[in-house]
């Protein structure tokens, strides 16, 4: 390998969390493009949310926060519409401040691997015409989007009908006429019933264990937020793979939530024991025929391309106290676990590029 760049900082993924942190790299001196490149897989801006389902609008999803210093590029996503498909707003919108602050994001870029370097890091892509970077500090912020998590089932190499993770679900109008299961017990599953209500001819939801549901109370988001918040940082700490966050916390029985009771949709059934080549086992021994099965079992964080560093403890994961991971000075995980939310990962950029400026001043970022 002969031509590397050089760089102080290298942001891997313009997601929420990536721009958070770059916005405030940025705001420290660093400058885009330059000492401080960040790059991204996806052909436009946007994150995650340019590959979402064309029905899926603002207002039917989590509420996503601005980006620190959003309001002003003269927008909101606050007021952005909600008659169009989030997919198209939110890249417009991420677009924009990327151009206001002239944060230079590199795309498309996706990164092969990350091996450690005598001055930190060195990243590699899968495109070998880009570039390889020798960074000091890596902030990897590359979500869990293109990991969806699928259960280990029985049977599920023999079944001959469609399987559709979340990232692959497109249009409810691609399962008309068929007999779905839908599989999960979070928002998804339950934006999946609704959506599908109409076409499918027939729809079954599937769970591990029955729903938890709560009344919805004007504090509600707040608790939730604080122990979801609480349950992955102490994994992350412990270096334990990130829990389902719905598992434990349980489920807001919100307006859709009781449209979807009126259908009779909400009869979920146990997890089914195995699968075979037109349908699947359930856990009373009955059979029951089956088209397509959409997964909406949930994500894993996206960080194959670390496997380059010992980065794993002995449970399977990172240790990450604070977006820090342990035994590398210089390697941080934004967005990971507690600061996973919109909300989390503004806050979280801030403390982030504090201590990545300290770090760079006094040159400690160099891994053993």
């Amino acid at each position: 390998m002969t031509d590397v760049r050089r760089a102080d900082a290298v942001v891997i993924g313009a997601g929420q969390a990536g721009l958070a942190v770059a916005y405030h790299l940025a705001r420290r001196g660093m400058v885009p493009g330059t000492d401080l490149v960040v790059v991204d897989r996806g052909p436009r801006s946007g994150g995650a949310w340019q590959y979402r389902w064309e029905s899926l609008r603002l207002g039917d999803a989590h509420r996503i926060h601005d980006l620190p210093g959003m309001r002003d590029t003269g927008l909101s996503l606050a007021s952005a519409p909600t008659h169009r498909p989030a997919r198209d707003v939110v890249p417009e919108y991420y677009a924009a401040f990327e151009d206001h602050y002239r944060l230079a994001v590199k795309r498309p870029a996706t990164v092969s691997r990350v091996t450690a370097s005598a001055r930190g890091f060195l990243v590699e892509f899968q495109d070998t015409s880009l570039t390889p970077l020798d960074t000091r500090i890596l902030v990897n912020a590359t979500g869990t989007w293109h990991r969806p998590r699928v259960p280990t089932v029985p049977g599920r190499d023999l079944f001959e009908g469609s399987q559709v993770t979340t990232p692959q679900f497109q249009a409810a109008a691609d399962f008309a006429g068929w007999r779905v299961a839908v599989v999960g017990g979070g928002t998804s599953a339950l934006g999946f019933l609704d959506e599908l209500y109409g076409h499918a001819q027939a729809l079954h939801w599937y769970t591990r264990r029955p729903p938890q549901w709560l009344q919805v109370t004007d504090t509600l988001p707040q608790e939730l937020g604080v122990r979801a918040v609480s349950l992955q940082d102490e994994a992350a700490q412990q270096g334990r793979p990130l829990p389902s966050i719905v598992s434990t916390t349980g489920l807001p029985w919100t307006a859709r939530v009781a449209r979807l009771e009126r259908r009779g949709l909400l009869d979920r059934r146990p997890m089914f024991t195995r699968m075979h080549r037109d349908g699947v086992v359930n856990a009373d021994g009955t059979s029951t025929q089956i088209d397509a099965i959409l997964w909406a079992t949930g994500f894993e964080a996206d960080l194959g391309h670390l496997d380059g560093l010992p980065t794993d403890s002995t449970h399977g994961a990172p240790v990450v106290t604070g977006g820090r991971v342990e035994g590398w000075p210089g390697l941080f995980l934004a967005g990971y676990g507690p600061q996973a939310s919109t909300i989390s990962s503004n806050r979280a950029g801030r403390t982030m590029a504090e201590t990545i400026v300290e770090q760079l001043h006094s040159g400690a970022s160099v891994p053993p």
